[in-house]
C-alpha cells in the first residue's frame, strides 16, 4: 500500500478545546459530580436521572440494527478472506483464539479484583428477585426456544439482542453462499450499517448532557464513596490491558521472533495518533504502511489488518466482559455459570465491527446487557460518565493486536522478511528501503 508518509501523517486541523467531546464530557462529569455532592436532593430529582437514562433510551435504539448490520456484513465479508485460501483461515483461527482469551481475562480479572462490589448502599430487590426467580426456573431448552423469534419484525420491535444475533448470523450466511449474487444486499447492508453508526454519532453529542445526568444521580443516591468504584473500574481496565499487551501478546510476539517493547516503539507515532483521536482506524493506512515496510507481504497486510479491525477487538472485549462484571456487581446480581458463559458467546458476536466508532464500545455493552439480563440494562448510567476515558485504552489495546496479528499470521504463512524485520525493529534503515520510499512517495 504506497501511502506517502507525509500525507498519511497529515495533522488534522487543531479544533478549540471546549469543542472536543472529550473536554466536555470532563467537565459535566465534574458538573454532575458537584450537583451530587452539594445538592443530592436536586441530583435525585426525575429530570435529573432522565437526563441520564434519556440518553441510554437513545442508544438502545439503535442497538438491534447495528447489531444486525455489523454481524450481518462481518460473516458476508468472509468470503473476501477465502479468496485468499489459508491466509484468510489462519488469520480467523487466530483472532477467535486471542479474542476468546481476551473476553476470558476480563472476566477472571473482574472476579479477582471484584471493582463493583460496595458500590451501592441499596438495590431494586423487585429486579433483583425477578430476575433470580427466572435464572433459577429457565431450563436450557427454555432458553434455546427463547432464542427462535415468532417472526423476523418481532425480533427487533421487541429489541430481543439474541433474536436479532440469531437472523443476522443465518442472514450473513445466506449473503456469503450467495456469493456475488448477493453483493448488492451485502452493500446495502453495509451502508446501512453506515447510516445506523452515524446515527450514534448525531447521539454522542448527546454525551456531555447525558453524563452530567448519570454522575449527579449516581453521587447524589449512592454518595462521592461511588466515584471511588469508578475510579477502581478504569485503573483496572487500564491494568489489565497493559497485561494482556505484554504477557500474552508479548509472549505471542516471542514465539513469533519479535519483542513487543521493540514493535511498540516501532510504531510509537501511530500510538500516539490513536490516543488522541479515540480511534484505532486513524492509524490504519501508517499501520499497513509501516506493516509492509517491516517485512510482512503486502498481500498478508491487505488482508490480515482490515480483517483484523472488525474480527480482533482485543481492547473491546476485555472491556465487554470486565464492565458486565462490574455493574453485575453494583447491582448486586449474582451471575450464574450460564449467564457467564452467553457473556463470552454473546460479547464474540457483538464485538465485531465495533472498532473505529465513537460510541461503538457502550452500545456492544449495551447488547450485551441486554441479553444477561434486563435488570442490568440501568447500570449502563453508571459507566456512561467514564465511559469516554476506557475508549482510548480500548482503542490502543485494538490496534495493538491487530499489529501483532499481522506479523504472527505472515510468519505463520512463511511471507515474512525477517531480516527486514530486524533492521525496522531495531531502527537500522536499509538504504533501498529508504529509496523505494521516495520513490512510491
Amino acid at each position: 500500500m504506497n501511502v506517502p508518509a507525509q500525507v498519511a501523517s497529515a495533522p488534522a486541523p487543531r479544533q478549540p478545546f471546549y469543542k472536543l467531546l472529550y473536554v466536555q464530557v470532563l467537565f459535566a462529569i465534574v458538573l454532575g459530580f458537584l450537583l451530587g455532592w452539594l445538592a443530592p436532593d436536586i441530583a435525585e430529582s426525575p429530570w435529573v436521572k432522565a437526563l441520564g437514562d434519556g440518553f441510554i433510551k437513545l442508544i438502545k435504539m439503535a442497538i438491534a440494527p447495528i447489531i444486525f448490520c455489523t454481524v450481518v456484513s462481518g460473516i458476508a465479508h468472509i468470503e473476501d478472506a477465502s479468496k485468499v485460501g489459508r491466509v484468510g483461515v489462519k488469520a480467523l483461527i487466530y483472532f477467535e483464539i486471542v479474542s476468546t482469551l481476551a473476553l476470558a481475562i476480563g472476566l477472571i480479572v473482574g472476579h479477582i479484583v471484584r471493582p463493583g462490589e460496595g458500590f451501592t448502599g441499596s438495590v431494586d430487590a423487585a429486579a433483583v428477585a425477578q430476575y433470580a426467580e427466572r435464572a433459577q426456573h429457565q431450563s436450557t431448552v427454555d432458553f434455546i426456544l427463547h432464542i427462535i423469534p415468532d417472526s423476523l419484525v418481532g425480533a427487533f420491535a421487541d429489541g430481543n439482542i439474541l433474536q436479532v444475533l440469531l437472523i443476522a448470523i443465518l442472514f450473513g450466511f445466506a449473503l456469503m453462499v450467495l456469493g456475488e449474487r448477493g453483493r448488492a444486499v451485502r452493500t446495502l447492508v453495509d451502508d446501512l450499517g453506515h447510516a445506523f453508526f452515524g446515527i450514534i454519532a448525531v447521539i454522542m453529542k448527546a454525551a456531555p448532557i447525558g453524563a452530567f445526568g448519570a454522575m449527579a444521580y449516581t453521587i447524589g443516591k449512592y454518595g462521592p464513596s461511588a466515584l471511588g468504584n469508578l475510579a477502581g473500574l478504569i485503573a483496572t481496565f487500564y491494568v489489565t490491558s497493559a497485561l494482556f499487551i505484554f504477557i500474552v501478546l508479548g509472549l505471542i510476539a516471542k514465539f513469533a521472533g519479535f519483542s513487543i517493547f521493540r514493535f511498540l516503539a516501532y510504531i510509537k507515532d501511530e500510538l500516539l495518533l490513536v490516543l488522541g483521536t479515540s480511534s484505532s482506524e486513524s492509524a490504519l493506512p501508517q499501520l499497513m504502511e509501516k506493516l509492509e515496510r517491516l517485512g510482512c507481504s503486502k498481500s498478508v497486510v491487505g488482508l490480515v489488518v482490515p480483517t483484523g479491525y472488525s474480527f480482533n477487538l482485543d481492547g473491546t472485549n476485555i472491556y465487554l466482559t470486565l464492565a458486565t462484571l462490574f455493574i453485575a456487581q453494583a447491582l448486586d446480581v449474582e451471575l450464574t455459570l450460564h449467564d457467564q458463559l452467553v457473556i463470552l458467546g454473546v460479547a464474540m458476536l457483538t464485538s465485531k465491527g465495533a472498532s473505529g466508532v465513537t460510541g461503538a464500545g457502550f452500545v456492544t455493552l449495551a447488547a450485551t446487557l441486554a441479553v444477561v439480563s434486563p435488570a442490568l440494562v440501568p447500570g449502563m448510567a453508571i459507566v456512561l460518565g467514564i465511559d469516554k476515558f476506557m475508549s482510548e485504552c480500548r482503542a490502543l489495546t485494538n490496534f495493538i493486536g491487530n499489529g501483532v496479528a499481522t506479523i504472527v499470521v505472515s510468519a505463520w504463512e512463511g511471507e515474512l522478511d525477517r531480516e527486514k524485520m530486524a533492521r525496522g525493529l531495531s531502527r537500522r534503515v536499509d538504504p533501498s528501503d529508504v529509496e523505494t520510499a521516495v520513490t512510491t512517495g
